[in-house]
């Protein structure tokens, strides 16, 4: 545990990419959306933004920056593989959760002032927002640590195969999503498969996420075993 403590540390010596630079992103979207929300007039409806999810793309180029920026300097150090990964999920798992936890007492704030006094939805977006509280936090943190595994897998790849394996693993998803529509489409099942999608909570989108993101952990670590530093 100690090991694993030390890997979050070093991950963290460089803390202007991976905290500094999300705080700015979300302060800068929201800012930027209240500046906008400013030029429209108030005709009573709730202004709409999307503005939010900015923070969660930027875990994507985390989950890349914190393999190719740590990695080869880990195993200068004598570090582990096993102990670099289990350090570097854990240190992203907690800014995950902090970062959920903060988009739910913001969107707390949010229903409490009105939408900001004009009548914003910036946090608390309608379907998110609804039901308990441990709903939306468990979807943020899903949906965060969904994207920055899915960039630290390429990353992995990357350091694997180089551009080729990289290149041929995105070609394999392409492949794979092309003939899931061309299946669903030959068999005329789009409206059972929008009945699904529309059957979905926050708990269980969260637990589908969890499950991709589960599987994207046990790929990155089995690649994680023989990459190039």
């Amino acid at each position: 545990m100690n090991r694993v403590v030390k890997v979050m540390r070093m991950q963290l010596a460089n803390r202007w990419i991976f905290i500094g630079i999300p705080l700015i992103i979300l302060a800068a979207s929201f800012l930027l959306t209240l500046i906008i929300w400013s030029f429209i007039p108030n005709d009573g409806g709730v202004r709409i933004s999307g503005g939010s999810q900015a923070v969660m793309w930027y875990f994507f180029a985390l989950g890349i920056q914190s393999l190719t920026l740590t990695f080869p300097f880990s195993q200068g150090l004598s570090i582990t593989r096993r102990t670099f990964f289990l350090g570097t999920l854990s240190l992203f798992s907690l800014i995950a959760l902090i970062t959920a936890v903060t988009y739910w007492l913001l969107g707390l704030v949010e229903q409490g002032t009105g939408g900001w006094g004009v009548g914003g939805s910036f946090f608390a977006l309608d379907w998110i927002a609804d039901g308990p509280w441990y709903q939306p936090i468990a979807f943020y943190f899903a949906v965060m640590m969904a994207l920055f595994l899915i960039g630290f897998w390429s990353a992995t790849i990357y350091k694997r195969w180089q551009a080729t394996g990289l290149l041929i693993a995105g070609i394999s998803v392409a492949l794979a999503l092309v003939g899931t529509l061309y299946l669903i489409g030959s068999r005329s099942a789009w409206p059972e498969v929008g009945a699904f999608l529309g059957s979905q909570t926050q708990l269980t989108v969260a637990g589908w996420l969890a499950v991709l993101a589960l599987a994207l952990a046990g790929g990155s670590f089995l690649t994680l075993r023989r990459a190039e530093p």
